[in-house]
């Protein structure tokens, strides 16, 4: 009832399913190591492989506080402070505020201050304020105008050796008072002409 003939012959079309294409950052099973790969293809940052990345774009203005424990690229503009995990400020970036993370690389341009364990200025950045890093990286051509704060990272807490047993105390009786020492003052006055006996 429902069974169609199916065409026989070579020379009839016959219509096929065309197979979807993978997302360009998934690998395919079907495709070869030799098949030829897509026109661009961005390399994924560092950022991007370890967590995912958030991305602030050039046409973007934000006014506020941004915070979180991941990855910010800010290419757009921020007028408020920023921490965050790890961030990059791109080269048409640029943030108004404080800005807190463990990594900073800044490529454009930040005003307020910048606390960091690890701070890179590439050369085409632009810093107005402080900065107190543990390692800190000014490349040739980079502007800075502020103080850097060099932090040194926490040793950690000597682990204290055991206290040796205390040793008995014996009961001594009450202390004596101690009296003072006498004082001795020098008889500094010149005696006066021996009286003269009478013979």
């Amino acid at each position: 009832m429902f069974n169609k003939a199916k065409p026989s012959g070579p020379g009839q079309n016959r219509p096929t399913a065309l197979p979807i294409p993978p997302l360009p950052d998934l690998p395919s099973a079907g495709r070869s190591a030799s098949a030829p790969q897509p026109a661009y293809s961005p390399s994924p940052s560092p950022l991007a492989a370890s967590r995912g990345l958030s991305t602030l774009s050039s046409d973007l203005q934000f006014e506020g506080t941004i915070s979180g424990a991941g990855d910010l690229q800010v290419d757009g503009s921020i007028k408020g402070d920023v921490r965050v995990g790890r961030l990059i400020v791109g080269e048409t970036g640029a943030i108004e505020g404080n800005v807190a993370a463990d990594y900073v690389e800044v490529r454009g341009r930040v005003v307020g201050g910048v606390v960091g364990k690890q701070v890179k200025l590439v050369s085409t950045a632009y810093v107005d304020g402080d900065i107190s890093a543990e390692q800190l990286s000014i490349d040739i051509g980079a502007y800075f105008q502020g103080r850097v704060l060099q932090s040194r990272r926490e040793a950690p807490a000597p682990t204290p050796a055991p206290a040796p047993a205390p040793a008995p105390v014996a009961v001594a009786a009450a202390p004596r008072p101690v009296e003072p020492a006498p004082v001795i003052t020098p008889d500094l006055s010149i005696p006066s002409e021996p009286a003269r006996s009478a013979l």
